[in-house]
């Protein structure tokens, strides 16, 4: 596939996924559309050589694999469809000063300056009875600037560009609207529902629900240069995986697993501390002989972000290990195992990108800085597989508005493609 067109299905990938339930309702079309035929977890599973499959849990993760004659030797491929945001409180209505607010809490490590001053739509999934008593779930997506988060004036914050901080209860609920007597939640709600054409609406039991910035995901640059958008950590990793594994002949040993909740640490039914993979795993090999050989002649490629240098904060940077943006992948390493990669993991990776002519760096944090960490040891921990961990350069991580090369990407999908194990 062509770099240009590769891109160019990115931007709409990243536009369309606002949450990861659209995120994993998107690659799940994708992947229908490729020929892999969906499971369900909670019925038999009568798997067919030659066939490819997926599987979705919480309608926010996804795992989607080959089924040659020959079932050993997978290459697999993981990363994570969240992204830090602001999440919705069950009872998030506030009516006070003229307006009303939303009430939100952030989830995961993200950057809140930059959520200020955008205009903010809302998205999610809605759980609602219709009038027979039926419970449903689904998903919504406002699509239209709904809200903002306006800044304080410097005239009545003289320090704003000296010491501004930010109280994560007060000082960052959306504005909705001035007219609180017409305001109703529950009609809010029913607003949204009627949007994807649900009538039939008796009550409404819960929502998930995200605020995300409507700016379209773009190039940059003179030379389109950079790829900017919301959530390219890590739905980067996403496109790529799933691209990848989409491109592969059903005789190539393969999986992609995209879990939920990596941002706040992968403990949850859908995350990658979760059982979910392993489950997988387990119908598709079930007995501990065979199970045992494939994974322990297979190879996990945990595919996330990576810091950039950043040209403006240098000394951020080990100097010996300062990823450069359209210079490659990045091959990601810390001693005390918050990456996964080891030397064997490296040296395959690292051949295999070599051969086809695409260059790889090497991204280790200082030694006086703590370390962030991704599904590469939580997957090699609760599955015994061989890990290396990977990532895109990318500038402004966990900003409402990240940055990464319009170039690297696609070396990574190339470098999946051809990488056999």
């Amino acid at each position: 596939m062509l770099k240009e067109d590769f891109n160019e299905g990115l931007l709409g990938f990243l536009d369309a996924s606002v949450t990861p339930f659209h995120a994993t309702h998107n690659m799940s079309m994708m992947f229908t559309n490729a020929g892999f035929i969906k499971l369900d977890e909670k019925e038999k599973w009568s798997l067919e050589a030659g066939k490819k499959y997926f599987v979705t849990r919480n309608d926010s993760s996804i795992i989607a694999f080959t089924y040659p004659k020959v079932t050993s030797n997978y290459l697999m491929v993981g990363a994570h469809t969240d992204s830090p945001n602001l999440k919705l409180k069950p009872n998030p209505v506030i009516k006070e000063h003229g307006v009303v607010k939303l009430g939100v809490e952030p989830y995961g490590g993200l950057l809140l300056n930059p959520w200020f001053d955008r205009d903010l739509s809302l998205a999610g999934r809605i759980s609602f009875a219709d009038t027979k008593g039926d419970l449903h779930t689904t998903l919504v997506d406002a699509k239209t600037a709904l809200a903002h988060i306006p800044s304080l004036a410097i005239h009545l914050d003289d320090k704003a560009n000296k010491e501004r901080t930010v109280n994560k209860q007060t000082d960052i609920t959306p504005i909705l609207t001035t007219h609180q007597d017409k305001f109703d939640f529950d009609d809010f709600l029913r607003w949204q529902l009627a949007q994807q054409g649900v009538e039939d609406v008796a009550k409404i039991y819960a929502h998930e629900l995200s605020f995300y910035d409507t700016q379209k995901a773009s190039y940059v640059g003179l030379y389109k240069d950079f790829i900017t958008s919301a959530r390219l950590d890590n739905l980067l990793s996403c496109y790529v995986g799933m691209l990848a594994l989409c491109s592969v002949d059903a005789s190539k040993p393969m999986l992609f697993v995209a879990s939920d909740h990596e941002e706040v640490g992968s403990e949850s039914v859908s995350g990658a501390g979760g059982s979910f993979l392993e489950s997988v795993l387990k119908r598709v090999f079930n007995d501990v002989e065979s199970y045992t050989q494939m994974v322990r002649s297979s190879l996990l490629i945990s595919a996330d972000n990576a810091h950039a240098i950043h040209p403006n904060y240098p000394a951020k940077h080990d100097p010996h290990h300062t990823p450069y943006i359209n210079e490659g992948v990045v091959i990601k390493v810390n001693a005390n195992q918050r990456y996964a990669s080891n030397a064997p993991t490296i040296a395959k990776f690292a051949q295999t990108a070599e051969v086809l002519g695409e260059k790889v760096q090497h991204f280790v944090t200082r030694s006086d800085m703590g370390c962030g960490s991704t599904i590469g040891p939580i997957t090699a921990t609760r599955i015994g597989i061989d890990t290396i961990d990977i990532g895109l350069p990318t500038y402004a991580m966990h900003s409402i508005r990240e940055s990464a090369g319009s170039d690297d990407a696609h070396a990574l999908y190339k470098i999946l493609v051809a990488l056999d194990v």
